[in-house]
């Protein structure tokens, strides 16, 4: 791999990083995690009527929903089919089939969201993956029935595309791979909008193209998918991560913005900006998660494709496009463990979170669910932390390790109480999730002053996913993609 910047290490970061750890240290941990998923999926497909909506966050320990966009259904099932996975419960397998035949189907045709990896791959992705593994019997019909949906949600994704301006500047360049022109997937808020969340959501359309689907448009002319993702990953690289290397006065190496808004009468990046961070030049937690896995996986994606079909599919040298992501990757991981981690791992919501400024040195302990200031937001790090241990496997050596041993560090904290949900009244499963803080929508207790002790289907699902991942790693079984290997 390519050398690029500063790596992180334990002397530099805030965070204490565990080198005791090894996933199979993890097992206890990712037992009880699995063993309450078995019983709170059960509980919330019993209790929930599909009327209300979707789930999405709990309130005093029920889910409730909250109208915004609909990209939680998949976490809904795709948290029953990786307990599945992990436990080989078949009940909850079936129960997640079920449902994603019954309720999922909008999901792959929604033309109005950025969200299609989201919803698509935790459901059709995951369940066609378990085939291919030989964990669910071959059936050749259901096979292409998932593979079809994949297919289409990717078409559909790549299909709400915006062009913008290469950039012009040696530096620009280097960062998106000396393209001549970009575009990104906008988001909800419409064809002027990039959003750093949309990083983890466009894998949907490289698993499309690598099922050999293409999106046909006007005239009759096909758009590469695998292009697509890839121009709007280096899109994020250019206007949605700081990289320390700008005149810019609040550019901190690897800190993110959740919004990147551009001037669709000619194309061009206006501004950064924000919907759920505290500003356009603070740290929003989740959203640097999304960019830190985002690039991580593709990185490990990429390895599986010949630099010539790659070329050929997108335009550009695939090395360039390597090393743009892998700085991507570093420096947003670098950011997460030097500038937004507490001691343990865990992050407050965002990193400029105005608050924060009344709880001293914060980053010098351990973070605090039950603090009178700000929120903790544990999503980010059940999200980093996989982005953290891809990021470490795909680096290797001493480097590497240092990543990987980070992301386990985060597992560990995210395994045991205070944020495990082990009271089984709860319907979560990872407590201390912080949906949208500027909006007010997250549930503060009685007697407290700001949101704590709720979960979240995103927050739940990507435990889940992350301690899949784990256990994998630990059992030297086949390792989780979310693509074809």
């Amino acid at each position: 791999m390519t050398g690029l910047g500063k790596l992180t290490n334990s002397k530099t970061a805030t965070m204490q990083i565990r080198t005791d750890l090894t996933p199979a240290a993890l097992h206890p941990g990712l037992n009880r995690v699995f063993e309450l998923a078995a019983v709170k999926v059960r509980m919330l497909d019993n209790c929930w009527d599909p009327a209300r909506g979707t789930p999405v966050f709990t309130v005093d320990g029920r889910y409730t929903t909250r109208g915004w966009t609909e990209w939680t259904q998949g976490f809904v099932y795709g948290s029953a089919i990786l307990t599945f996975d992990a436990t080989g419960d078949r009940e909850l397998l079936e129960l997640g089939r079920k449902r994603t035949l019954e309720r999922m189907a909008p999901h792959v045709t929604h033309t109005g969201v950025h969200d299609h990896g989201f919803n698509n791959l935790s459901t059709y992705g995951n369940l066609r993956r378990l085939m291919r593994e030989g964990r669910i019997p071959h059936n050749e019909w259901e096979l292409n029935f998932y593979t079809l949906a994949i297919q289409a949600s990717g078409a559909v994704q790549a299909a709400r595309w915006s062009a913008t301006h290469a950039a012009a500047d040696p530096v620009g360049l280097a960062r998106t791979a000396g393209a001549s022109a970009l575009g990104y997937v906008y988001s909800f808020n419409g064809p002027h909008s990039l959003f750093v969340d949309a990083m983890r959501t466009i894998r949907v359309m490289g698993v499309a193209w690598q099922l050999g689907h293409t999106l046909m448009v006007e005239g009759d002319k096909s758009a590469n998918l695998l292009q697509r993702s890839v121009l709007h990953g280096l899109a994020t690289n250019q206007y949605i991560v700081f990289h320390g290397d700008s005149a810019h006065t609040y550019d901190s190496r690897g800190s993110t913005c959740h919004e990147a808004v551009f001037n669709r009468n000619d194309g061009h990046f206006r501004c950064r900006s924000t919907q759920q961070g505290y500003s356009p030049f603070t740290t929003w937690a989740r959203g640097l998660a999304w960019a830190m896995c985002g690039f991580a996986e593709e990185l490990e994606f990429f390895q599986t494709i010949p630099d010539a079909t790659f070329e050929a599919g997108v335009g550009l040298r695939k090395v360039d496009v390597v090393k743009a992501y892998e700085q991507a990757a570093i420096d947003t991981c670098d950011h997460y463990i030097e500038n937004c981690s507490a001691l343990d791992g865990i992050t407050y919501w965002d990193d400029g979170a105005p608050g924060l400024a009344r709880m001293g040195d914060w980053r010098s302990r351990p973070a605090d669910p039950f603090n009178e200031f700000e929120p903790v937001d544990s999503t980010a790090g059940a999200i980093g932390a996989q982005g953290l241990i891809r990021l470490g496997n795909y680096m290797g050596g001493e480097r590497g390790n240092c990543y990987r041993q980070a992301g386990l560090t985060i597992a560990a904290r995210l395994c045991e109480e205070p944020y495990l949900a082990t009271n089984l009244e709860h319907q979560g499963l990872l407590l201390h999730s912080i949906y949208h803080r500027p909006n007010g929508w997250d549930h503060v207790p009685r007697g407290r002053t700001v949101p704590s002790g709720e979960s979240s289907m995103w927050g739940d699902y990507h435990l889940l996913e992350l301690a899949v991942l784990i256990q994998r790693m630990a059992a030297n079984s086949p390792y989780l993609t979310f693509y074809d290997t």
